[in-house]
């Protein structure tokens, strides 16, 4: 609790384990997790598919119980589901029998909640989803991000204090997927309820959380901002998994409390890393380092010792606003290098076939040896 908020929910040792059926062996979905999230917090799981990160989910909202630890919510352990918890599936699932209002006020009259009130509370959340002038249209004639925003605003109308969403964004097309990515974060601004999102897309969760858990194989492996988890990955798994890396093996041959050289044999360059690092000598490290972190270009940097190495240009994939390159080095080693497109008509591009130097700042590797 570093921001002094309270933890809205927390996982304590949380094992889950579902049981062998028809002859299959049994899997551990979830092993020894411990996870707090903050009051009004926008927190995502992201992790490869079959990773434990919708087991999760749904240990939150009481739909399954662990098979050993506790997950508390305000400190009292969750025993099943209760309306202090929303849940939105990347599949919708609307009333296709009732209209937008009707889906949203569907939750309050099971709930009894008076007429007046419940008129109020259902246009409130028409309003926040961006849904006015379509209360009485019916899901059939609704884009798949307006359903999304029905489903949303269908869970919020009854002020849970926790709300979850499984692949929320799942269903829509990229660039409609892109555009409700900042609804959504705007719409967890205004009402403060503390969301969890499950997602494998990267791009999404460094896009609308606050923070990150990061899961492989039932556990979670970094916690931390987007920022912390994209720059500062604590395994390569994260590195990788997170966005595109270069990945150089080597071996430490000068180190300093503020400084490290490794040399690479498959990079064909000695990387200097300008901070000290925890490791054995004679440990086997990996530098990681982002393709927009590296300089491509045809004439050599003024020191070509240290974090510099050649190679020929293979491939070139031009993205619009940035140009991906992917270069062979002398090892045959391929690093990949993005480069911002600033200029519509650049002079003496650089293209296939090119040799090419890469270079880049001794700030910009991260030193991993797991």
């Amino acid at each position: 609790m570093a921001d002094g908020r309270p933890d809205r929910i927390k996982a304590v040792g949380v094992t889950h384990v579902y049981p062998s059926v028809a002859g299959q062996r049994e899997v551990v979905a979830i092993q020894d997790l411990n996870m707090a999230v903050r009051e009004g917090e926008f927190a995502v799981l992201l992790g490869p598919s079959g990773c434990g990160k919708s087991t999760f989910l749904y240990l939150c909202g009481g739909f399954i119980t662990p098979t050993s630890g506790q997950v508390l919510l305000g400190g009292a352990p969750i025993t099943g589901p209760g309306p202090n918890r929303g849940i939105v599936f990347q599949e919708f699932v609307l009333y296709p029998w009732k209209t937008v209002l009707g889906n949203i006020r569907f939750g309050l009259e099971i709930q009894k909640v008076p007429a007046a009130e419940m008129g109020e509370r259902a246009m409130y959340y028409v309003r926040l989803a961006g849904l006015e002038g379509f209360e009485h249209a019916y899901p059939h004639t609704l884009s798949g991000g307006m359903k999304q925003r029905v489903a949303l605003a269908r869970a919020l109308v009854k002020q849970p204090k926790l709300l979850l969403l499984d692949e929320p964004l799942g269903a829509l097309d990229k660039k409609l997927r892109e555009q409700t990515q900042f609804e959504l974060v705007n719409i967890q601004d205004r009402t403060g309820v503390t969301f969890i999102v499950v997602t494998h897309d990267q791009e999404e969760a460094m896009t609308i959380s606050s923070r990150i858990g990061v899961m492989n194989q039932g556990r979670i492996v970094q916690i931390g901002t987007p920022t912390e988890i994209y720059e500062f990955p604590n395994s390569r798994f994260v590195a990788d998994f997170i966005g595109s890396v270069n990945m150089f093996s080597g071996r430490i041959v000068d180190e300093d409390n503020d400084y490290v050289r490794i040399s690479s044999e498959e990079g064909a360059c000695t990387i200097y890393i300008n901070h000290g690092v925890a490791a054995p000598p004679d440990a086997e490290l990996w530098v990681a380092v982002r393709p927009e972190k590296i300089h491509i270009t045809r004439e050599a940097p003024t020191d070509t010792r240290e974090n510099c190495t050649q190679g020929v240009v293979q491939d070139i994939a031009y993205m619009g606003d940035l140009s991906i390159f992917n270069v062979r080095l002398e090892t045959g080693k391929m690093v990949k290098v993005t480069q911002t497109n600033l200029m519509r008509h650049a002079e003496d591009r650089i293209t296939w076939e090119d040799r090419v130097y890469l270079h880049w700042h001794p700030g910009s590797g991260v030193v991993l040896n797991t």
